[in-house]
């Protein structure tokens, strides 16, 4: 583990995103439950149309309330265990 990511989860021990990128967490969930569970869940264009990593981080980066929910479904599976 690098001296930063130490640091931020030292600072935030508590905070399961600390360190985490957006990338790594819509990655993350594409592979466990795939596109169209993602569109079905989260109803935006960037999941239903043609969906990529790319795409999707442009959009989820500038709205806060979809990157909020993918973020919250996240936090979701890791209470539920996986891991």
């Amino acid at each position: 583990m690098n001296l930063l990511l130490s640091h931020a989860m030292t600072e935030h021990p508590h905070n399961p995103l600390q360190g985490m990128t957006l990338e790594a967490i819509l990655t993350i969930l594409v592979d466990r439950h795939g596109w169209e569970t993602l569109a079905q869940r989260i109803n935006v264009r960037c999941f239903t149309s043609d969906p990529s990593i790319k795409s999707s981080l442009t959009f989820l980066r500038k709205t806060p309330w979809a990157r909020q929910k993918v973020e919250a479904w996240y936090l979701y599976d890791l209470r539920r265990g996986y891991t």
